[in-house]
């Protein structure tokens, strides 16, 4: 049984770094231009390309060859002849976008009215959801769900701008719905000197975490309400190994670092500001969640020595990091089903390639594990991720 070799897309989002792909591939770096993502998955938009004996295909097509091999049974009975999770490497240099993600139902729905109706606006790429998860492969910041609203009016009044006492008063009354209504209805012609008077103001609080953010932000986005809306965020610190887990409805926004982003295999996207593109905000008040959210770190479970994984409440996808020291025997990847492996320091081997022999996988490599393929096992000395189905 067969260990396919995987080579991922590079999608060069304006965001991206310069040097932090290329180092991973072993690559020249700086690169000319930006590399934000690489896209291990069969997404139809950029699905990865699958080297087999009878030469290169994209693993959408393997898949869709012989699904029930590749996917097995069970998967291919719950979510059909596609692979249900997407694994990226992300590399921020610059802040990505505030965004959610619909729930499962709700994007049924929505791409079902949109698909029989023209003249609705174009929000839903597919009728899946997509929770996501991130690690951090260095230190890594973001913002993800919301802080206590009491917290976010104190940020915000010691800005002492009185056009934001209406956004201060929602707060106060625990109304985050209203506070987040209110700052992306700011009228077009008034955000540019609302945000420059946010900017002065925060500029005389020096030390101040929160204020220090806003003139970051606004550096990138000028008159972008989207610098007030990230205010109200949790604004996380990652380091190397913990994780933030997005679930429906979570307003997020990756700020600056690298890590292994895995998610389900859907494009929907709901942007709430710090982007030049369209702000749907009915829509995005619609599948925003207005809940505190108290903890968004997310801390490894150690399964067996050298084997951790961060649980998150989805059938879609299973993360697992494998490290292996070089003396301990080869270690079992404790996931069955469609498994797609990528190597982030080191040297390993696992399973069997077309020839028979061990499939290598050097920093930056990727491979494919189809479901017939059974156990496998990593050996050698490094570390991997692997993307799996959770059992």
């Amino acid at each position: 049984m067969t260990v396919y070799p995987l080579s991922g897309v590079i999608r060069p989002y304006a965001w991206g770094s310069h040097t932090a792909l290329a180092e991973l591939q072993g690559r020249p770096a700086p690169t000319e231009a930006p590399e934000a993502e690489l896209w291990l998955g069969a997404h139809p938009d950029d699905p990865s390309v699958v080297g087999g004996p009878a030469g290169d295909v994209s693993l959408a097509s393997f898949i869709g060859g012989n699904p029930q091999a590749q996917l097995g049974e069970r998967v291919l009975g719950e979510f059909g002849p596609r692979l249900p999770y997407l694994l990226k490497v992300l590399a921020a240099e610059a802040p990505l976008s505030l965004q959610a993600h619909p729930d499962l139902e709700y994007a049924k729905q929505a791409f079902a009215r949109q698909q029989a109706d023209p003249t609705l606006p174009r929000n839903y790429t597919d009728a899946n959801h997509k929770p996501e998860m991130l690690v951090a492969l260095t230190r890594f910041e973001a913002l993800c769900g919301f802080r206590a609203p009491t917290a976010a009016a104190d940020t915000i009044e010691a800005l002492a701008v009185p056009a934001l006492d209406p956004v201060v008063k929602s707060l106060r009354a625990g109304d985050l719905r209203g506070a987040v209504e209110t700052l992306l209805s700011w009228p077009q012609d008034d955000r540019a000197p609302l945000i420059d008077s946010v900017v002065t103001a925060a500029k005389s609080h020096p030390g101040d975490e929160a204020h220090a953010l806003a003139i970051h932000l606004a550096g990138y986005y000028p008159g972008d309400p989207g610098v007030l809306v990230a205010l109200l965020l949790n604004h996380v610190h990652l380091q190397p190994g913990e994780a933030i887990w997005m679930p429906a409805g979570n307003l997020h926004a990756y700020l600056r670092g690298t890590g292994i982003e895995l998610m389900a295999a859907s494009d929907n996207v709901l942007r709430g500001g710090l982007t030049p593109k369209r702000v749907d905000v009915p829509e995005l008040l619609r599948v925003l969640r207005f809940e505190v959210l108290d903890d968004p770190i997310v801390k490894p479970t150690e399964l067996s020595p050298g084997v951790l994984t961060w649980p998150v409440p989805v059938p879609d996808f299973a993360l697992y990091r494998l490290e292996l020291d070089g003396t301990r025997p080869p270690t079992e990847v404790p996931a069955e089903g469609p498994r797609v492996i990528v190597t982030t320091s080191g040297d390993l081997f696992a399973g069997e390639s077309v020839d028979g022999t061990p499939i290598e996988l050097a920093r930056g490599d990727a491979a494919f594990a189809p479901a017939d393929v059974g156990k496998i096992k990593l050996a050698g000395q490094g570390v991997a991720f692997v993307a799996a189905v959770p059992v």
